[in-house]
């Protein structure tokens, strides 16, 4: 069992508050990623946890037991980097063996431990190499390999695909769901990239300026959002949000509670001469980007920018577009950037202020 316990976790420097009151709970087993903007206190957060922090507040749990004051090497957490953090004068068996060494492992038993993660990370034809004359992808193996054979309760991983180039990272993400669904290890993630966290994660918490504004599921952040912020980080395009001040054709339940209006750039849908039932939004296309299967288009109105995704449908040249959305697909937001759940949308008028 490796749950983690966040309880009341503050983190001061000097005068800066960077995490006020964090708590946070870890299944055990799982793959849980935090993400968030830089400076939103995610790694900090991971630190904490692997022990290289300490924490001003609270307290930090692993396994049920209290760890504020344990030495990293004690917690049986291992960690790898951004930076990969590879002793360059020795071969990858030697980084992958030294932590074996330290802890006084026989040879014969290192040599078995070794072949072995070495086979599951696909390093064995390597062994014998020096970090220097390996690839970024081969040297983020040895880094995980290094933290793998200690076999740990607890694997804490630091945007460690960061460094590598985007088809390398795509081939990373997916040996990294392999490898946890195989060791069946608690697995804690940091990354910057929502879309990192979407395709990896089982749990995601969304942190921003040390506070969590949401932990769930992947597809409940997407479809159930719970305020402004996750609404507008997760997903890409980002959600459209509108200020309710700008638009007149929509009556809302409970009007003057609601702030804002938010539909998903996929749920347009581009008129072309059909008659949708919907929130009706026309404007000038100012950009259009096709990347084969889906279509990205960003329109310019009298309120603002907003953006329309559409797939496996012809690129649309016209030099203005009327889009619907459904009325299921809008999001109301209160002042505080709350989502408001249960608001009622009804047409009005099917115009927006100022539209085409």
């Amino acid at each position: 069992m490796a749950t983690i316990e966040l309880i009341n976790i503050s983190k001061k420097y000097k005068d800066e508050t960077i995490i006020a009151d964090l708590n946070l709970t870890i299944k055990d087993g799982s793959f849980t990623v935090l993400v968030g903007p830089s400076g939103c206190g995610k790694s900090t957060t991971l630190r904490m946890i692997a022990g290289l922090e300490q924490i001003t507040g609270g307290e930090i749990r692993i396994d049920g037991k209290r760890v504020n004051e344990t030495a990293p090497g004690h917690r049986d957490v291992a960690m790898v980097f951004q930076n990969y953090a590879l002793y360059p004068t020795m071969t990858v068996r030697g980084n992958i063996e030294f932590g074996l060494k330290n802890r006084g492992i026989a040879k014969r038993e290192r040599d078995t431990l070794v072949a072995d993660i070495a086979e599951i990370v696909g390093l064995a034809p390597l062994l014998d190499r020096k970090p220097q004359q390996l690839s970024g992808g081969q040297r983020q193996r040895v880094a995980l390999a290094r933290a793998m054979v200690k076999k740990p309760k607890v694997f804490i991983l630091d945007e460690p695909l960061s460094n590598l180039d985007a088809k390398l990272r795509n081939q990373m993400r997916t040996e990294l769901i392999q490898l946890h669904k195989r060791l069946g290890t608690t697995f804690v993630y940091v990354t910057h990239d929502q879309v990192e966290a979407m395709s990896m994660g089982d749990e995601i918490v969304v942190m921003n300026k040390g506070l969590i504004q949401q932990a769930d599921s992947p597809m409940n952040l997407y479809y159930d959002p719970a305020n402004l912020f996750t609404a507008q980080f997760i997903g890409t395009p980002a959600m459209n949000v509108l200020d309710t001040r700008d638009v007149s054709g929509l009556m809302l339940q409970s009007e003057s509670t609601v702030s804002h209006i938010g539909f998903r750039p996929e749920r347009a849908q581009i008129e072309a001469g059909q008659q949708l039932d919907g929130f009706r939004i026309s404007g000038e296309v100012m950009t259009r980007e096709s990347l084969g299967a889906e279509n990205i288009y960003q329109i310019k109105a009298a309120s603002g920018v907003f953006f329309v995704k559409t797939f496996l449908e012809p690129l649309y040249e016209a030099p203005a577009l009327s889009v619907v959305v459904p009325y299921e697909q809008l999001y109301c937001f209160g002042p505080d950037g709350k989502r408001l759940a249960g608001v009622k949308v009804q047409e009005r008028q099917l115009a927006m202020a100022g539209g085409v």
